[in-house]
């Protein structure tokens, strides 16, 4: 057996078959047996490391994947976010209250215009007519109001006579009594005939009011905006109400924003406030304004609007802000976003605004709140609760919730609460309950609002940058 074996382990490797002198191949196994017993120890000694390893991770629970945030010290603005329209801060609709066919035009839209410049004129033929005829009537007024003195002169002469004729018994009472009377008359024909005169002359001035409406001059310098006749067309127009809108003037050089915030943010937002404005048509650039008017009540306050606005459960209200940048030519209507700077607070303690969420007592989040809730609901369904009481269990479990943060803390975070201040469209100030320094959990959103929970073990998410996603 032992040439068999030695041919078979040369023809493996030459030069092993070759023994060394003084030693057999029993003995080069018996050397190497304890190597194989300390290779198979190791083995299971790193397995079970292994598995303790396992079991230890398993026993402690789940690891949630979260990215952290270093809690700093920085100025903060609050902001108010807003979109609206940009709209010149005077505008004018140029309206007629004379009816009639435009013959003419002079200016069209985009044009400049100075304060008395022509800007419409409609067919006058009507209205000349008119005067014409209350010129008329005014002459026959006064030649009637001539007659009528005259005849009063002619009762005073005759009155007089008759006075003296009856202290002299040569005429009767009743021819007195004639006289006077014929007087009388007299004198009420004259003073009608005033009358007639000045009714006359107010429907001539009425007359000639509507005949110079047919001519219509610009109110005041600026630029037309808006053009939506044209001529030959017929306008309609009234002394008692607006008639057709034939064009707007508007001072372009004064622009606004004109913007609708919510109720639960316009309580913020205060006349002079500054703000920075983002205009659709120039996304390269920043616009400075100013508040500069706030509506004090919410938009659509008829009986209608109002109605509707219950149904929407939305309530804005109009706020104005003045453009003070006036280096570019801004045009009615172009869409804009503005930031409303409302506050400013130095030197605070700022985190990501996500990592602020909310947990009841317990650590509940809002969605186990809702459960436990419902089943207290299921409880009590035997009896039901007015709506006061209601009310009040709603406040209640509002006064519940707190503002929570989770702060690392080793491979495990911890949940702080904390008093939270004003924030911004990044972050949010904490008044109390974490330091500068402190690394809080910055996301992921569902982790933070849902998962999370005190002592609970983390571990780092890689973030991939915008490119590395590519």
């Amino acid at each position: 057996m032992n040439s068999s074996l030695s041919i078979q382990l040369s023809s493996i490797n030459p030069v092993s078959a070759v023994p060394k002198s003084g030693s057999t191949a029993p003995a080069a196994r018996q050397k190497k047996s304890p190597v194989k017993w300390y290779l198979l120890g190791g083995i299971l000694l790193l397995g079970g490391l292994s598995g303790a390893a396992y079991y230890k991770t398993k026993s402690a629970g789940p690891v949630t994947a979260v990215t952290f945030e270093k809690a700093v010290i920085k100025t903060l603005t609050q902001v108010v976010t807003a979109t609206g329209k940009v709209q010149p801060e005077v505008e004018v609709k140029i309206s007629t209250e004379a009816a009639g066919e435009i013959t003419e035009m002079p200016l069209k839209e985009g044009a400049k215009v100075k304060k008395g410049d022509l800007l419409v004129r409609i067919k006058p033929d009507n209205y000349q007519s008119q005067v014409d005829q209350q010129e008329a009537n005014l002459t026959a007024a006064r030649a009637t109001s001539v007659q009528s003195k005259a005849q009063l002169f002619k009762a005073q002469d005759e009155f007089k006579r008759a006075e003296d004729l009856h202290s002299k018994k040569l005429i009767s009472d009743a021819e007195i009594l004639n006289a006077k009377t014929s007087l009388e008359v007299g004198q009420a024909n004259y003073e009608n005939s005033l009358a007639q005169i000045r009714r006359t002359e107010g429907s001539l001035s009425q007359a000639r009011d509507q005949l110079s409406k047919t001519i219509i001059f610009s109110p005041m310098d600026g630029t037309i905006s808006a053009q939506n006749s044209e001529v030959g067309e017929r306008v309609v127009g009234t002394g008692s109400f607006a008639g057709t809108e034939i064009m707007r003037v508007a001072d372009l050089d004064h622009m606004e924003l004109r913007v609708r915030v919510n109720e639960n943010d316009i309580v913020n937002v205060k006349l002079g406030d500054r703000a920075v404005i983002s205009i659709d048509a120039y996304p390269a650039r920043k616009f400075s304004g100013a508040v500069s008017e706030i509506s004090s009540s919410a938009q659509g306050s008829s009986a209608s609007s109002q109605l509707a606005a219950m149904s929407d459960d939305v309530t804005n209200f109009l706020v104005k802000i003045r453009i003070t940048d006036r280096d570019v030519q801004l045009r009615p209507g172009m869409s804009a976003t503005t930031d409303i700077e409302t506050k400013t607070v130095e030197n605070v303690v700022v985190v990501p605004i996500q990592s602020v969420t909310v947990r009841a007592v317990g650590g509940l989040n809002t969605e186990e709140l809702q459960k436990k809730l419902a089943k207290e609901a299921e409880k009590k369904s035997g009896s039901s609760l007015d709506a006061a009481a209601e009310k009040q269990e709603a406040r209640r479990n509002r006064e519940n919730l707190s503002k929570v943060v989770f702060v690392k803390n080793g491979d495990k975070v911890r949940m702080q609460n904390v008093e939270v201040g004003i924030a911004d469209n990044t972050h949010l100030e904490v008044k109390s309950g974490i330091k500068d320094g402190d690394v809080v959990v910055s996301g992921s959103y569902a982790a933070i609002s849902r998962t999370l929970k005190d002592e609970m073990r983390v571990k780092l998410e890689i973030v991939k940058k915008d490119d590395e996603k590519k």
